[in-house]
């Protein structure tokens, strides 16, 4: 079960995604071994390939930050179930997680799943495959 403080973190994050073109708004909530938790939301561009996501965000935040070790990662969108991160986000979370650390995904009205790193992604490329 994850800390409620960390779920509210994530879906307060989706309040700050831009998202002029989808109107789809994501937050995610990183927490580091450390306890840092490190907040991301989605970000839209006019030429979409340049978009990030709000997993990434935050990941990339806490990696510019000097942290590459995590405890959880919860997702947060308006969503009727619970998100799911897109495969680039999965790949991005097999780079710095161990697959067995927990992820959770949490859908608009408050309810979530958690699953691992590796079942949302088995078989992930990485330097040792």
């Amino acid at each position: 079960m994850p800390n409620k403080e960390w779920v509210q973190m994530a879906i307060d994050a989706r309040e700050h995604a831009y998202v002029p073109y989808s109107n789809f708004r994501v937050g995610a909530a990183l927490v580091a071994k450390d306890g840092t938790i490190f907040k991301g939301c989605n970000i839209e561009n006019a030429s979409y390939g340049l978009s990030n996501c709000a997993e990434r965000t935050a990941f990339f935040k806490a990696v510019s930050e000097g942290k590459t070790e995590f405890l959880h990662l919860i997702v947060s969108g308006d969503t009727k179930e619970p998100i799911s991160p897109c495969g680039a986000c999965r790949q991005v979370m097999s780079e710095f997680c161990d697959p067995n650390m927990p992820v959770t995904l949490v859908a608009g009205d408050g309810h979530y799943v958690t699953t691992t790193v590796e079942a949302l992604l088995p078989y992930s490329f990485s330097e040792e495959k």
